[in-house]
């Protein structure tokens, strides 16, 4: 508890673009977020009050972070379980929990545990030796089991040659057939420790070079059955995990069925969308789960809600807040996300979102408004 408010603290674990958005969400509910960074020059320390320098594998941090928090939580997977049951015997509240976590830690962890719920993934293998990966066909999808994101940690394996290289490496894998799928989807849902759960509307993700470029809420045309399966897939996975904030299942669809792909225990690029375009944002909602408040609602804003990820362009070029000017003069109506992160080409520097009634006007208005903080034209 905050004695100045007399309202929660919560702790987030990770100075991330997460945690810095995450913040902004406390502030209109008049909580107070801690941040245990690595560096203050991160995204949530550029503009938290609260700030601690240190590392999320240091105990003693992690411990000395946690103390007075209502709660604990992340804005990324990579705290060791150890150090989480570490605190959780120390009476902290910390979610998700441990026991929780290693499903979205570990990809193979989280392939037997979907296996024996059964619920819909592709066919997969844990990797040992090379014949794991030739007796199970080529080409396929070989991936770390720890450790990936954004494209990171997943290779296409067209032949032995390529499979016996990535083996001499060392990596921890796991191997997954190639889904013949229509598209991605994401169905974000959030849990309390009571057990409610609030769940969002599907959307479609669309990736480049393993990186999310584009989210479209909800997911044009995908009927009715089918997104009220993928619902209720997420929170059947949310209560059998015992997830406590929100879960994102990332999903393939193929032509006669749904597949889950990762899975993902915090707020979600997938669900940046929701800070205008849903009643309850993804942030402010997992800070109520941790809590353990009741609910926000999940409705659209709009009829259509689209959300483009800003990448760093090439060097060079007007500044990053002239392209922010001729953007605002271009398109008054487009909402701009920027984490203050240093650009580099490639890295997540920012989002926009865009709000309207006609989808392909949206998506057009949101691609340009990206390109236009990208390029700068």
């Amino acid at each position: 508890m905050d004695g100045r408010t007399g309202l929660p603290l919560v702790g987030m674990v990770g100075g991330g673009q997460l945690a810095r958005m995450t913040h902004q969400a406390a502030i209109s509910l008049g909580q107070s977020l801690r941040v245990l960074s690595v560096s203050a020059d991160d995204s949530a320390a550029l503009v938290a009050a609260d700030v601690r320098i240190g590392s999320h594998t240091d105990l003693t941090a992690l411990r000395e972070f946690a103390g007075g928090c209502d709660a604990v939580t992340f804005d990324h997977e990579h705290v060791p379980g150890d150090h989480i049951r570490a605190l959780e015997k120390d009476g902290i509240k910390v979610y998700p929990s441990a026991d929780a976590l290693i499903f979205a830690q570990d990809k193979g962890r989280m392939r037997e545990r979907l296996s024996e719920l059964g619920a819909p993934v592709p066919r997969w293998r844990r990797v040992r030796e090379l014949a794991d990966i030739t007796g199970f066909g080529l080409p396929a999808v070989a991936k770390a089991t720890t450790g990936g994101y954004d494209g990171r940690g997943v290779w296409m394996l067209q032949d032995e040659a390529q499979a016996q290289e990535l083996i001499a490496t060392g990596t921890s894998l796991i191997v997954e057939e190639r889904v013949p799928l229509r598209r991605e989807l994401a169905a974000l849902v959030a849990r309390s420790p009571f057990g409610q759960v609030a769940a969002y509307p599907i959307v479609e993700t669309v990736q480049q070079d393993g990186i999310c470029v584009e989210v479209i809420a909800p997911a044009p045309g995908l009927p009715e059955q089918r997104a009220l399966e993928a619902q209720q897939l997420a929170i059947d996975l949310a209560t059998a995990l015992g997830v406590v904030g929100l879960l994102a299942v990332e999903l393939f669809e193929t032509d006669d069925d749904l597949m889950v792909n990762e899975l993902a225990m915090r707020p979600h690029n997938s669900g940046h969308w929701t800070i205008e375009g849903a009643r309850t944002s993804q942030f402010e909602q997992h800070l109520r789960a941790v809590l353990d408040y009741p609910m926000g609602a999940t409705t659209l804003t709009a009829p259509v809600v689209v959300m483009a990820n800003v990448l760093g362009g090439p060097p060079g070029g007007i500044s990053i807040d002239e392209r922010v000017h001729h953007l605002f003069a271009e398109d008054p109506g487009a909402r701009v996300h920027l984490y203050g992160k240093q650009v580099r080409p490639g890295r997540k520097i920012g989002h926009v979102t865009v709000l309207g009634d006609d989808l392909a006007e949206v998506r057009a208005r949101a691609a340009r408004a990206a390109k236009r903080l990208q390029e700068g034209i």
